[in-house]
């Protein structure tokens, strides 16, 4: 290598350290950024008509279990959006079927558990996951480090709370009735269940970083069903043990849910390094909330992007005036993309975003 070939003083070396270089991990460590990163939840997916396409005929469980088909879905968003990172297409319950769990992800319903888990004999049948249950995914990541250069791989698994509340109820719920009678009638048992969760939670993190993700994601999609009291009580122990679990990769961690306005200084101290916010708390609001030394994830209402061009840039503004004091920012959604989003709207925020925030 000569002179001329060396890098300028202060640009990456290899592929790993442009990576450490993205606009996205500097935002999550709240350092300067070029331009506010952005991403979406469920940027993978349904909106897509390439998704569609390559998932025809295919389980959404099976999909998630071939790695060539996994590395295509999650770089397609990459490709048609320019999103600044990628997020591992996967399920939250994949690991409960790969240790063994009898469900399957019904179309317009949602994971369905065979035989709900309701006892500590039920408790018993959820065994430890081992990086060889989830050999595809090591596999996938590592087909996706390798095409997607210095754009950082987001992991995820589902959090203790949503994991069990599927396990418990055998499916999605509206009330979480059978979830919050066995949490409160017998909470030793739920105690277990979650403890349990967690360590099958961490394992699924662990592989996924060890085989390349730059960040984790840990999605409690129904969490928002909780008063604090019980989150802090019956909730947050596990939680905080997956961040523990993961806390020496030196990876950012995020932490969401959905309705968690109540829970979100909670959920930062769960051992979050971003704390994701939905669409109903401002985000100057919501840094209030969580306190210092977090940075915040969000948060535009999925459904503004049906509005049109002219009124998706004015939400957009504000959510970007709102973050305009944080100690570090990356634009989302509030929420996952919704199937009928129109993708060149998602395309036009990208653009907008990176614009209008352009240092």
């Amino acid at each position: 290598m000569s002179a001329n070939d060396l890098p300028a003083p202060g640009q990456p070396t290899t592929t790993r350290d442009a990576v450490q270089d993205s606009a996205f991990l500097k935002a999550c460590r709240r350092e300067p950024v070029p331009h506010t990163p952005v991403w979406f939840m469920r940027q993978a997916g349904r909106s897509l008509p390439e998704y569609r396409k390559v998932r025809e005929g295919i389980p959404m469980l099976e999909s998630c279990m071939r790695p060539e088909l996994v590395a295509e879905i999650t770089l397609q968003p990459v490709r048609r959006h320019g999103v600044d990172a990628a997020i591992y297409f996967s399920d939250i319950v994949v690991p409960l079927k790969a240790i063994g769990v009898d469900l399957d992800i019904k179309p317009g319903v949602g994971p369905v558990v065979e035989r709900p888990v309701r006892s500590r004999a039920d408790l018993a049948r959820l065994r430890d996951l081992t990086p060889e249950d989830v050999s595809y995914v090591t596999e996938a990541i590592g087909l996706l480090t390798a095409e997607l250069g210095a754009t950082p791989l987001i992991g995820f698994a589902g959090a203790p709370f949503t994991l069990a509340s599927y396990l418990v109820e055998g499916g999605p719920s509206r009330n979480h009735e059978h979830t919050k009678a066995l949490m409160h009638g017998d909470p030793q048992l739920w105690a277990d269940l979650l403890d349990r969760l967690a360590d099958i939670t961490a394992a699924f993190l662990k592989v996924q970083i060890e085989a390349g993700a730059s960040a984790v994601q840990l999605f409690d999609s129904w969490v928002g069903a909780l008063a604090p009291a019980d989150y802090r009580r019956s909730v947050m122990p596990a939680s905080a043990k997956v961040f523990s679990a993961v806390e020496s990769y030196g990876v950012p961690r995020i932490h969401f849910g959905v309705g968690t306005g109540e829970l979100l200084g909670l959920m930062g101290r769960a051992g979050a390094d971003v704390v994701g916010v939905d669409w109903r708390v401002p985000l100057d609001e919501a840094a209030r909330r969580v306190g210092p030394g977090k940075a915040l994830q969000g948060n535009l209402d999925p459904a503004v992007l049906f509005a049109g061009e002219e009124a998706v840039r004015a939400r957009t503004d504000e959510v970007l005036e709102a973050a305009a004091g944080l100690e570090g920012h990356v634009f989302n959604l509030g929420h996952g993309v919704l199937p009928s989003t129109d993708p060149d709207a998602l395309t036009r925020l990208v653009e907008h975003v990176h614009t209008r925030t352009a240092r």
